[in-house]
């Protein structure tokens, strides 16, 4: 059992893909009690949908600290199980289309009715109502639809998506932030709410200065490859032996990488005197720049900017990333055993309090592994729950 902050809250997972995971991970992570609701073996959708191969490295990290439960959604009889949960849980969590959960009368009037004090979130690919309600969402379609692929990459290269799912994660992270919030409400009104995120509105939350550039300035921000698009110089350089960060932006930090680096000859040239000027000039300043750093290797630069107080820093593989010291240090990856699969390590919560930290718990459990215990805690006896079994109810 958990002590966390979220201890006493139960929370049903009825989401897949990866935005619903995304979201009631951050509440696992922090103690709530998650039941992961799955398909039973042999259903449709049983066998997809939650992250690859259940032992493989998507699924464990997307789905620690839950306790799972096979129902099926499609039967009377499994449509009063989840019912039964729902009348004691506190958040419900779910990224059906809209049409699909009230066809199978678990939407939030349905379950808000039998619960009051019920926390419900959703998430979805463009909003639970207007012209693309129905439209099945994916975070690539939201990264293009959303503006961020029309800035991400080289100039004049076309659309780029960016390496990571950025919608799906967003949207997931900002319906947990909704979620909390609906929750401390509650202990002011008494009565629960819904929660409503999607990847489109995530998306575009996180175009955040490139939006209000347009919706402020009426800019239409393009693509600027390594460059920061307003923060000059800011970009990717080459050195002796490879490529490394820097960002000198500002009349400060630019006048110490000069110092720094002995590019006097930078700091006087009246073309690069202010930001707008160097911002027009960024073509031939950042040439200028190349041509210094390409006199040492990666790491000397970092250790003489960064010991001068100017933002440098090395490109990591993913490898390098957890080999870094300073990575090691914070103890982002996290290990945990999984009774078959072993040893192993998945990542953290960036978020840290001094007095009750995230904890990893369990190793994303196999499929119904708790079925059992979950609907003993619901009052049913051992023939009942056989004979879910066997009519494949659970």
């Amino acid at each position: 059992m958990s002590n966390g902050p979220l201890s006493r809250f139960k929370v049903i997972d009825l989401t897949r893909v990866r935005s619903g995971p995304t979201c009631v991970r951050q509440l696992a992570d922090w103690g709530a009690d998650v039941i992961q609701i799955e398909a039973p073996e042999g259903m449709e959708g049983s066998d997809g949908g939650f992250g690859g191969a259940r032992h493989g490295p998507d699924f464990q990290n997307l789905h620690r600290n839950k306790r799972s439960l096979t129902l099926d959604l499609k039967s009377p009889e499994g449509i009063e199980i989840l019912k039964k949960l729902v009348a004691d849980a506190d958040v419900v969590v779910e990224n059906f289309r809209p049409d699909v959960k009230k066809r199978l009368g678990i939407d939030y009037e349905a379950l808000s009715a039998l619960n009051p004090r019920l926390v419900y979130g959703s998430i979805s690919g463009f909003g639970q109502d207007g012209p693309y309600a129905k439209r099945p969402g994916f975070d690539q379609i939201a990264q293009g639809m959303g503006g961020l692929m029309s800035i991400t990459g080289l100039p004049g290269q076309g659309p780029v998506r960016v390496g990571i799912p950025v919608a799906d994660l967003t949207a997931g992270i900002f319906c947990a932030m909704g979620i909390l919030i609906a929750l401390l409400e509650r202990e002011e009104s008494g009565k629960g709410q819904w929660v409503q995120s999607s990847l489109l509105e995530a998306q575009i939350s996180m175009l955040d200065f490139q939006a209000a550039r347009w919706l402020v300035s009426n800019e239409v921000p393009k693509q600027a490859g390594n460059d920061h698009p307003t923060g000059i110089p800011t970009g990717v350089f080459k050195t002796s032996d490879g490529l490394m960060n820097l960002a000198a932006t500002g009349k400060a930090i630019f006048t110490r990488f000069c110092e720094a680096t002995g590019a006097q000859h930078i700091l006087d040239n009246p073309d690069y005197a202010t930001g707008p000027l160097r911002s027009t000039n960024r073509v031939a300043l950042n040439r200028e720049i190349g041509e210094v750093l390409a006199t040492k290797t990666t790491a000397e630069w970092i250790k003489l900017l960064n010991d001068a107080g100017v933002p440098s820093g090395p490109i990591n593989s993913i490898d390098e990333v957890f080999a870094d010291e300073q990575v090691q240090h914070l103890g982002i990856a996290k290990p945990v055993k999984h009774p078959t699969a072993g040893d192993m390590r998945i990542v953290g919560q960036p978020v840290r309090l001094s007095r009750t930290p995230s904890q990893i718990r369990t190793a994303a459990r196999d499929k119904g592994e708790d079925s059992a215990a979950i609907l003993k805690e619901l009052g049913y006896d051992e023939a009942r729950i056989a004979s879910f079994r066997e009519r494949h109810v659970i």
